[in-house]
């Protein structure tokens, strides 16, 4: 894709009534089998999205599986979940002095979790999504970034808050730079400089969150490279607030059921602002040689974590 090419790099070809289909018969399934089969839903709703999504002259494939989503799940559940429950439980019984211990560590662990979750995430569907038969990923399992997420994220709080753009820059640049697609390494410069006056104001006039939130998002996003290509995002602070108010009127509108539709409005909503510009040599993209995750969102889905 060049810079003099008016067609938009990314393309979204879904509608919602097909979604809905999905949608409808996910929520179905997963009210009868008590929530179980909500990780089949994911894997559904994100095999239609992919594949409904095209970059440039190929659309994506989503290969992965509920099965794998729901080991992830187990897993965690049953090394860090149960086990901490059972423990807070007994301490609670023995000594008060010692559940609140046992509380303030299981804190500590769930802060260095989140961090991991949100590097594993992207590391997870990366290895599961293909372009011209090429997937990404990553062979670092991303143990050292949970400590430096929460390094980085208590010093951007630190001083007021203040830091807390420089904290998400730089570990948005880190993750990112951790991953790759095919033989290329992603690189991310986004920098906190464009963004800390906005966040200045949002401080004084609540109402610049949201110009806050949207010019983030923009600074992010353009920063990201891979290879000789370069990624821009162009939602402006009053798109995301149409966003938002939409589907505050979908989901009273519909007393709730409207929330199936959410993901599928805010996947479109990414794809219809997201650009690139560039060249893809496809005769130079081989495999990626990183390593596949066996399992699925075990850790993101425990901690209910999410990133753009």
């Amino acid at each position: 894709m060049t810079e003099d090419t008016k067609k938009s790099a990314f393309q979204f070809h879904g509608n919602w009534v097909d979604f809905a289909k999905i949608a409808l018969v996910n929520l179905l399934l997963t009210i009868i089998t008590l929530g179980f089969y909500r990780f089949w839903a994911t894997t559904r709703e994100r095999e239609y999205l992919w594949s409904q999504t095209q970059f440039i002259d190929e659309r994506f494939e989503w290969v992965g599986t509920g099965k794998e989503l729901f080991i992830g799940f187990i897993i965690i559940a049953f090394l860090f979940l149960i086990p901490f429950s059972l423990l807070y439980f007994f301490a609670t019984i023995i000594n008060p002095l010692a559940a609140g211990i046992v509380y303030i560590i299981g804190l500590l662990f769930v802060f260095y979790f989140v961090g991991l979750a949100k590097y594993r995430m992207l590391r997870y569907r990366l290895s599961r999504t293909y372009w011209h038969g090429i997937r990404g990923g990553s062979d670092d399992k991303g143990f050292r970034f949970g400590l430096t997420y929460m390094i980085k994220t208590t010093l951007g709080f630190l001083p007021l808050g203040l830091a807390n753009p420089w904290a998400t820059c730089e570990l948005w640049n880190e993750r990112w730079e951790k991953l790759s697609f095919g033989p290329n390494d992603f690189q991310s410069h986004a920098s906190y400089n464009s963004v800390f006056g906005t966040y200045l104001l949002s401080y004084i006039f609540f109402p610049f969150t949201w110009v806050y939130q949207a010019r983030l998002r923009r600074t992010l996003i353009d920063g990201l490279r891979l290879e000789k290509l370069e990624f821009a995002f162009t939602a402006s602070t009053f798109d995301w607030i149409g966003l938002i108010i939409v589907d505050v009127l979908i989901v009273l509108g519909t007393l709730g059921i409207g929330l199936i539709f959410i993901p599928y409005r805010h996947w479109q909503f990414y794809i219809n602002h997201l650009e690139a510009y560039g060249e893809v040599n496809l005769d130079a993209l081989t495999q990626s040689q990183t390593a596949k995750e066996k399992h699925g969102e075990g850790l993101l889905d425990a901690f209910d974590v999410g990133a753009i």
